[in-house]
């Protein structure tokens, strides 16, 4: 019996360090490197990506491009930040495009009053694995406003 427990204890821990996705491709995003995001079509229709066609999402519960993701929040949901301002790629609306103050030095960007977050169980470009989930979690479109139709 204790050896049971003592091995869900630690397939806990292992899926609790797992719910932070994979650190690369998230982390270097603040290591000072040019970051740009651009549209791309979907099945949702045109939406806002990175670079490499990842989907960006959107927190409801956010205000004023001010975001309130913090602590476990951000470990599922890691922001698009870097240490550069993140700048407009192929079919961005560079007026809808912004870059708030993060933290130390870190900026993130901002889309339609929207700050931006790729989701951890997204596994490669073109999944949409994050949209709608709780019903707070949703792609952002060309036109800076919510994508809330199902993946």
């Amino acid at each position: 019996m204790r050896a049971r427990f003592a091995l869900l204890g630690a397939v806990a821990i292992i899926g609790l360090a797992g719910c932070g996705g994979s650190g690369k491709g998230h982390a270097e995003k603040a290591s000072g490197e040019a970051v740009a995001i651009k549209v791309s079509q979907s099945e949702l229709g045109p939406i806002i990506t990175d670079q490499q066609g990842r989907a960006l999402y959107a927190f409801t519960k956010d205000r004023a491009g001010t975001s309130v993701c913090e602590d476990e929040c951000i470990a599922t949901w890691p922001a698009l930040a870097s240490r550069t301002k993140v700048t407009p790629g192929q079919g961005v609306d560079q007026s809808l495009l912004k870059n708030s103050q993060r933290s130390a030095g870190t900026f993130q960007a901002t889309y339609g009053d929207w700050p931006l977050y790729y989701y951890a169980g997204d596994g490669k470009p073109g999944d949409l694995d994050g949209q709608g989930v709780d019903n707070e979690w949703f792609v952002v479109g060309a036109d800076g406003k919510l994508v809330k139709q199902e993946a």
